[in-house]
């Protein structure tokens, strides 16, 4: 209740700053602010803002709801991490600053130190993705999570938030090592989705913790921990990629031309959007998904999975360095 509390202040702080169009799930825990109406475009005056703003209803989030569920069935028999395990908790300190204390005398560490700290020696340096699997342990060990689990899964408060964690690797010039994937998206779902309906913009309209950890010389070190959700304007951006994306699938043109044995698609690239982009997301060029419509170039009926990305460069300068 006290975190519930906690969001409805939120929401209603943002309504009277005449933000009530800004207002988004990943803004909260459990409460959220979603839409509401005949449809996703249904709109209605804000009292102080001449900006109109979507109609919205108070609801709980959906992870909150198969928590609930869950525990009426009896099914929750898991052993769940709780970050606050009190009500004198909750009134004091929010999720945040839960988590934040968790990792503040950890940053400026370095991962051989956090490895000695968290008993991480199993991890053989040696293996070509020493540096990503070793990061997501420290991140695991903060928590008490245990190494076959996810963080998203096992602590109480991420679950019922919906709260997707991401580890990013910085170089020495602050830029991500990678861009940030999503899920794949199915080329048959995609030209039959509304941008309001759509899976890319529920992932955006999640909270995100990121931690971040920076190479310095041969070594990682933990620099950054923040809690994130992607401000409106952004939104606006990420659903021009993809609007993009759904005309080209849609119009079957993919394919821009072949040269030799490579494809070159139409799909918005980094030059097209400051925010995202689209590009492969598959294990080779023969794991794909099938097509709506046979691609006009190649005749193809099925392409290679592709997903939607966070450019590293967007990564850096609007959360990483905000």
């Amino acid at each position: 209740m006290e975190i519930i509390k906690k969001d409805w202040q939120l929401i209603k702080q943002k309504v009277a700053d005449g933000k009530a169009h800004e207002l988004s799930e990943g803004d909260t825990f459990y409460l959220g602010a979603c839409t509401k109406g005949a449809n996703a475009q249904s709109v209605r005056k804000q009292p102080f803002s001449k900006i109109p703003a979507k109609q919205r209803a108070y609801s709980l989030k959906q992870g909150y709801v198969n928590h609930i569920i869950a525990s009426i069935a009896g099914e929750t028999k898991e052993v769940y991490g709780k970050l606050i395990p009190s009500v004198a908790v909750a009134k004091k300190q929010t999720i945040e600053e839960v988590v934040i204390s968790k990792f503040k005398p950890l940053i400026g560490k370095t991962d051989s130190e956090l490895v000695k700290q968290f008993q991480l020696e199993y991890i053989n340096p040696k293996i070509k993705d020493y540096h990503s699997r070793v990061s997501k342990a420290i991140v695991k060990s903060v928590f008490g999570v245990p190494q076959d689990m996810k963080v998203e899964d096992y602590i109480e408060e991420f679950e019922k938030a919906e709260i997707i964690v991401k580890t990013v690797r910085l170089k020495e010039n602050n830029l991500p090592k990678e861009d940030i994937s999503f899920p794949n998206f199915k080329y048959e779902e995609i030209v039959n989705e509304e941008w309001d309906d759509s899976n890319f913009k529920d992932i955006l309209e999640h909270k995100f913790l990121f931690v971040f950890f920076q190479f310095e010389n041969e070594q990682l070190v933990l620099r950054k921990v923040k809690f994130w959700n992607m401000p409106y304007a952004d939104i606006l951006e990420a659903e021009k990629v993809w609007a993009k994306t759904k005309e080209i699938v849609s119009k079957g043109k993919i394919v821009k031309e072949v040269i030799g044995s490579t494809r070159y698609t139409n799909f918005p690239n980094k030059s097209f959007n400051s925010v995202s982009h689209v590009r492969p997301h598959a294990t080779n060029a023969a794991d794909t998904y099938p097509l709506p419509i046979k691609d006009k170039l190649t005749k193809a009926k099925e392409y290679t999975k592709h997903c939607f990305w966070l450019n590293n460069s967007y990564v850096r300068d609007d959360i990483y360095l905000k």
